[in-house]
């Protein structure tokens, strides 16, 4: 959490970084505030919501957790529905920001998401009380198949010296430590500052092989061929991997991050009623689908692989895995403002060194 003596600040940028203003409603109609990561639903499944429900969608977007969190935190738009990731549920549900859901008004939740994926929720909502699954996902390697020979079973690789200059890696502080984390067996939720000054010293040792540190502009670079191996989530490599055949998706044998992003619902929340009606909407298995198709990321909801008519997509092990895949994964862990901090100072070590 940014200390109050930024927050102003913080706020601003935040709110430049959505490139969204919040629409004013007319107090008249019905509405449903949403604030949701940027492309991470398919407009067409808004329309349809407002025609089914005649509750306008009031919509804004975010680019990072750590932006849309000051705006939340300040109370600058009463928000009804968010869609943060599993750790920073964790730390909104910490920092009494969030409300628990009625489940009654949510049979489409209650029906359709797998219950395993409510299990490892409890990682960061361990009573399951405030969010619902919308989608998950893993962290791994892609790599190009007709330029790296050897089969990539390891994180190991990212340090492989005949790499050089043709590894991209994900511009983020948890998840970069993650990879070096995992690789020497610890946890990626580690508090060990021995442990993290190891992990922050792997990357710095292994900076002079990267090409990038890149986000979304991951997808382009290697479809287009730009590197040969990137860490990568799953619903880019499943992207990458449709766009171009060459390309092969792997969950290091180390282990790695289980993802889950959720529904939940603000504890200033306005429009109660209306959220929970947009939740479960969005947890109806012909929504899930549609937006499933638009996003490429796996989705929690059981009755989706049913549905979904391209066979490529249908039978992909990145877009459904075998359950070996998510069994025994780490999920992200909120650790406190403390850690939250000694983690970003790490990585900005890692950019500077």
């Amino acid at each position: 959490m940014i200390k109050k003596l930024f927050m102003v600040v913080a706020l601003g940028l935040s709110m430049l970084a959505t490139g969204c203003s919040t629409e004013e409603a007319d107090e008249a109609e019905e509405v449903v505030y949403v604030y949701n990561w940027g492309d991470y639903v398919d407009p067409a499944t808004l329309e349809m919501f407002e025609e089914e429900t005649g509750i306008h969608v009031i919509y804004d977007e975010f680019d990072t957790n750590e932006s849309m969190y000051p705006r939340v935190s300040a109370g600058a738009v009463h928000y009804d529905v968010i869609c943060p990731s599993d750790y920073m549920i964790h730390k909104m549900i910490e920092n009494n920001l969030l409300q628990p859901l009625d489940f009654e008004k949510l049979p489409n939740a209650r029906q359709y998401i797998g219950q395993k994926f409510f299990e490892q929720a409890r990682a960061f909502d361990p009573e399951n009380r405030y969010s619902v699954p919308y989608c998950w996902g893993t962290v791994g390697i892609i790599y190009d198949t007709t330029r790296v020979e050897e089969p990539i079973n390891s994180w190991a690789v990212l340090w492989d010296e005949k790499y050089r200059d043709e590894i991209l890696m994900l511009d983020s502080p948890r998840d970069a430590l993650m990879v070096p984390l995992k690789l020497k067996g610890y946890s990626m939720n580690s508090t060990d500052m021995a442990e993290l000054n190891e992990a922050r010293d792997m990357l710095i040792e292994q900076k002079p092989l990267v090409q990038a540190y890149v986000v979304d502009e991951v997808k382009d670079k290697m479809i287009g061929g730009e590197a040969q191996l990137a860490v990568v989530f799953s619903g880019e490599a499943l992207m990458i991997a449709l766009a171009n055949e060459d390309m092969e998706f792997v969950v290091p044998k180390e282990g790695t991050n289980f993802w889950i992003d959720g529904w939940v619902l603000t504890r200033d929340a306005e429009n109660v009623d209306n959220a929970h009606k947009f939740i479960d909407f969005m947890c109806r298995p012909d929504i899930a689908a549609i937006n499933f198709d638009y996003l490429g990321y796996s989705t929690p909801n059981t009755a989706v692989r049913d549905l979904e008519e391209d066979e490529n997509i249908k039978n992909s092990p990145v877009a459904f895995p075998d359950p070996e895949v998510y069994e025994n994964q780490e999920t992200y862990k909120y650790l406190g403002e403390q850690q939250d901090r000694i983690y970003n100072d790490l990585w900005i070590q890692v950019k500077v060194n």
